[in-house]
């Protein structure tokens, strides 16, 4: 006589412990996720306040797709500037570097040269000021902070000397197929956030999938055993800063196709709002340890922040000081919410 399976007691105690085999997985998922949790549940609950205050703006569409024109511009230059403060630097260029590459775009498009290769050129600007930062910070040992500090107000200077303080319109582009690729709409919905989210994927798969991102997270956590492992730490910190003048050139394109104009202030409004996003998405200071997913977050936080004041009927005087409300409660909710260890 064949026994019962529900009486065999090894598959009872497999029925047993199958229940604690998913809540310990769950709890590993959460653990190494909780940088991430934590700002999604931030950008909801802000979402939820602004809904709750301002129904009649955030229960609707438009308020989303106006948000959605200049957002991908947020992501972009979040998700870079990650890869840099993992690896255990800072790029503070990058509001110039945009300015540089847009005005690079700009001037080659204005001259009658095609758009698509005014996009090269301004690509190959970002890289070639990124690999410059990344030099003087790797060969020549100066600090992060100081050497692109420096760099802002060079490249500042450059784009202000270059343009003479002049701003070139690009209203032509308006009509080409170039525009409509990039900052055009598919129905209602503008085109340049499917390039904001292909890029978020793309470092997102950079910084968990690839060996790219394990190296920037072991050069970022202790450079010295990078070295001892085999890993060339200044050539990974080069790498670093060649993706934020990457992301920048991006950046700084879109910023000019979505105004038709060059402004030789364009990028300049970005740095204190692209810092604030990086650490609400719950990328600590000391490198090593950062969260995509989770700068993907505090984007949206930073690109959501001034429409809703204005939705509920605050003015933009109240929007610095909500910048700053935000950036500390979020500190806080990550400094209690946070394991040491690598994220996605």
């Amino acid at each position: 006589m064949i026994q019962s399976s529900s009486h065999d007691p090894s598959i009872a105690g497999d029925l047993i412990a199958d229940p604690r085999r998913i809540r310990a997985s769950a709890l590993l998922l959460v653990g190494r996720n909780r940088g991430f949790l934590s700002s999604l549940v931030f950008f909801l609950l802000m979402l939820a306040a602004f809904a709750i205050f301002s129904p009649g703006v955030f229960l609707h569409s438009a308020v989303y797709t106006a948000v959605f024109v200049s957002l991908p511009i947020f992501l972009m230059l979040t998700v870079g500037l990650v890869f840099v403060v993992v690896a255990g630097e800072i790029d503070l260029a990058f509001p110039s570097t945009v300015g540089m590459c847009a005005y690079v775009f700009s001037g080659a498009v204005s001259n009658g040269w095609s758009p698509f290769l005014g996009l090269l050129l301004a690509v190959m600007c970002g890289l070639v000021i990124g690999s410059i930062n990344g030099i003087l910070v790797t060969y020549v040992k100066l600090s992060s902070l100081v050497a692109t500090l420096g760099m802002q107000f060079l490249l500042f200077g450059i784009i202000n000397v270059l343009s003479n303080g002049n701003g070139i319109t690009l209203d032509a582009l308006a009509s080409t197929r170039f525009y409509s690729l990039f900052v055009g709409t598919v129905g209602t919905f503008p085109a340049q956030m499917f390039w904001g989210i292909a890029f978020a994927g793309l470092a997102l798969y950079l910084f968990t999938h690839n060996r790219f991102g394990s190296r920037v997270c072991c050069v970022g956590d202790n450079a010295e055993a990078a070295k001892a492992m085999g890993i060339d730490a200044r050539w990974v910190k080069i790498q670093t800063f060649m993706f934020m003048g990457f992301a920048s050139a991006l950046a700084g394109v879109l910023a000019v196709l979505v105004d038709n104009s060059f402004y030789p202030t364009t990028g300049q409004g970005y740095l204190l709002t692209i810092i604030a996003a990086v650490f609400i998405g719950g990328t600590p200071t000391w490198g090593g340890v950062g969260t995509i997913a989770g700068a993907i977050c505090g984007a949206c936080t930073v690109g959501f922040i001034e429409t809703g004041l204005i939705a509920v009927g605050l003015s933009g005087f109240w929007t610095n000081l909500f910048y700053g409300l935000v950036v500390i409660l979020s500190l806080v909710l990550h400094r209690f919410n946070r394991t040491r260890g690598r994220n996605g």
